[in-house]
């Protein structure tokens, strides 16, 4: 009968095949008559013969731990998607990470060609549009009041007449002070207002 040769046995063991050598030359290991290994015999006499404290254990995989962020984020992407999401506390099933990584990269290959398409701008430019317009809208908010008072202030002197029946007469600078003050108020609740850029 033939058994494995040191190279076969050596892959077997997951040793050297020096390492094979040494145990066959110190007599651990069960020979045929033909100096072939038998490999089940060999284990176990390595195993009654070997110093358990002298074994070189394999070295455990190293596992880098997932932020919980990463796994928030692959439970975000398939519940957006109306995908299963794992359980709070349960885990993700290395098919839900790889799910959830093919839909990121079909969204960001379709964000992608809507920025070519001329769809969508960055983030940056929008916000420097979205201020300068709010300016001048505040600009001509402002100016306002100087240019309609003294014409509401003619009408209301054209409409308005006391209780003698006298006209009554309103000074185009009473009303822009008026104007002013209550535009300026409004744009102080309008500055408060703070959108959401999310």
């Amino acid at each position: 009968m033939q058994g494995m040769s040191e190279r076969q046995y050596a892959a077997h063991v997951g040793l050297s095949r020096g390492a094979i050598q040494k145990a066959k030359t110190a007599e651990r290991l069960v020979l045929y008559p033909d100096g072939s290994i038998n490999a089940a015999a060999s284990d176990a006499r390595r195993a009654e013969t070997t110093d358990p404290s002298k074994t070189r254990k394999p070295p455990a995989p190293k596992l880098k731990p997932v932020p919980e962020a990463a796994v928030a984020a692959v439970g975000d992407t398939l519940r957006e998607q109306g995908l299963a999401v794992p359980a709070v506390g349960g885990g993700t099933t290395f098919l839900q990470a790889k799910t959830a990584n093919e839909v990121l990269k079909a969204q960001e290959r379709r964000i992608r060609l809507q920025k070519l398409k001329g769809e969508l701008i960055e983030r940056a430019r929008a916000l420097a549009l979205v201020f300068r317009l709010a300016r001048e809208e505040r600009d001509a908010w402002v100016n306002w009041p100087a240019r309609a008072a003294a014409l509401m202030a003619a009408e209301f002197s054209a409409s308005c007449s006391d209780a003698t029946g006298q006209q009554i007469t309103v000074e185009p600078a009473a009303m822009q002070k008026v104007l002013e003050k209550h535009v300026r108020a409004h744009l102080i609740e309008l500055a408060e207002v703070r959108p959401d850029f999310r």
